[in-house]
């Protein structure tokens, strides 16, 4: 393991640590445990020591790169611009190489990683099933025969706070074209991702129908991969690569002047397709093309679109409408489009947006963060929700899948369902846009 570390890290990147701490008070894991090698800065030093031979990657070493939640807002911050979270990955690839896994740990990563994620057909077997589970009554046989006790409590509240799961992703619902309305402004293509296929399809749909309004023609290719994200930050980096060639290859071929992501878990590995290939000569160049095409639907319908009219919908009252908005980490501290979400929301009319305190801060989603940490998870996910009762908002608003599961598992445990609602920030755009004629489906 730490020959593989000496190897994979990228040994300039640690020595451009200044150890200046700039990175403490950005990092969620040192501000709840006030210990140094939760910090960024402390993380280098112990991969540094054993990049130069002089510890040993332990246990105690691996729990210690497991332990962070990967949302790299220590990047922003740092005055020596270290790209703290390509060494992190670096780090987990090396430790997998040789890491000793349970059997039935092995069992789930080899089933997850490369049993389903990177299969299109298995992802709609898994939301036709996650569908009859909800849907046929198995549901509530489950729960009532307290089947789910068995499971620890944090994986039981997920299982209560899943959206309704569909195998009728966009391609199926919309087809692999969706015109734009008026005078076509760009030809686009929509990565759909795999997660938000399955469990947040609507959002997919409503997505592809948002751009159409904004003035983009939508091309929706059928053969596209999972972006790599989950592999990428869980070790997995040659899956990781093998998804990226796939994507390169189909979006390339698809002629288009954006490449639009709704996920900034997703969006923030495209970006950096062109890091994630750099030793590859065969793709690297077209990596790079590919990265620079990468965008958020937000920042496209601000700064490309025409930004269609929003009004307030579905309500009694003349009060206005309050909400609040959550960062999704890596759109933030990564794709760095923050502020584009928040100017959309603030042109439907008749609403209050309340800013959340620290609503930069990571909400411990983090990927699958949330099933293999849930302790610290759990914490900041408490944190969080302290700051979102305050807002007394009735949409919290994000702009990643991970984000809002976390938020609806939030919302669950603090009791306030009946008040308050996780949205995705698309979701709420498009249900707001002023009626128009709707293009016909397009067709595959």
């Amino acid at each position: 393991m730490a020959k593989s570390l000496h190897l994979k890290l990228d040994y300039d990147q640690l020595t451009n640590c200044m150890r200046c701490g700039f990175c403490l008070p950005a990092c969620p894991t040192y501000r709840e445990t006030g210990v140094e090698p939760e910090s960024p800065r402390g993380r280098i030093a112990l991969m540094k020591a054993v990049a130069d031979g002089i510890m040993d990657p332990d246990l105690a070493f691996q729990k210690q790169m497991n332990h962070c939640l990967g949302c790299r807002a220590c990047e922003p911050v740092c005055p020596a611009d270290v790209k703290y979270g390509q060494l992190i990955e670096q780090a987990r690839d090396a430790i997998e190489d040789h890491a000793n896994h349970s059997v039935s740990v092995n069992g789930i990563r080899k089933l997850v990683f490369q049993g389903i994620f990177p299969h299109r057909k298995r992802l709609k077997w898994l939301g036709r099933s996650l569908f009859f589970y909800q849907k046929s009554g198995l549901r509530k046989v489950v729960r009532g025969s307290g089947v789910m006790r068995l499971f620890p409590q944090h994986l039981s509240e997920m299982e209560r706070i899943l959206p309704e799961a569909t195998a009728r992703g966009v391609v199926e619902r919309l087809g692999t074209f969706y015109p734009a309305k008026g005078e076509t402004i760009a030809r686009v293509a929509f990565f759909r991702g795999c997660i938000m296929d399955v469990l947040f399809s609507e959002t997919n749909v409503n997505t592809v129908k948002l751009l159409s309004e904004a003035g983009f023609e939508v091309v929706i290719p059928n053969e596209q991969a999972c972006c790599g994200a989950l592999h990428a930050h869980s070790g997995e980096m040659e899956l990781a690569k093998q998804l990226a060639r796939t994507n390169l290859k189909v979006f390339k071929e698809a002629g288009v002047e954006y490449i639009v992501s709704n996920a900034g878990g997703c969006g923030a590995l495209l970006v950096e397709y062109d890091h994630l290939l750099r030793e590859d000569p065969e793709y690297h160049e077209l990596a790079k093309w590919f990265a620079s095409r990468v965008i958020d639907v937000s920042l496209l319908v601000l700064e490309h679109g025409r930004i269609p009219e929003f009004a307030q919908a579905n309500t009694d009252s003349s009060e206005p409408l309050t909400i609040t908005y959550q960062d999704s980490c890596h759109l933030r501290n990564v794709m760095k489009s923050s502020s584009a979400p928040r100017q959309l929301m603030r042109q439907v009319a008749n609403v209050r947006f309340i800013e959340m305190k620290e609503s930069d801060r990571c909400c411990g989603s983090a990927g699958i963060y949330n099933v293999t940490q849930p302790q610290m998870s759990g914490q900041l996910l408490e944190h969080k929700m302290e700051h979102a009762n305050r807002t007394g908002a009735k949409y919290l608003l994000s702009s990643n899948p991970g984000c809002l599961l976390q938020m609806k598992l939030g919302i669950h445990r603090s009791g306030v369902s009946e008040q308050m609602e996780a949205k995705h920030v698309v979701d709420f755009l498009y249900e707001r846009i002023v009626e128009t004629p709707q293009p016909s489906d397009g067709t595959t």
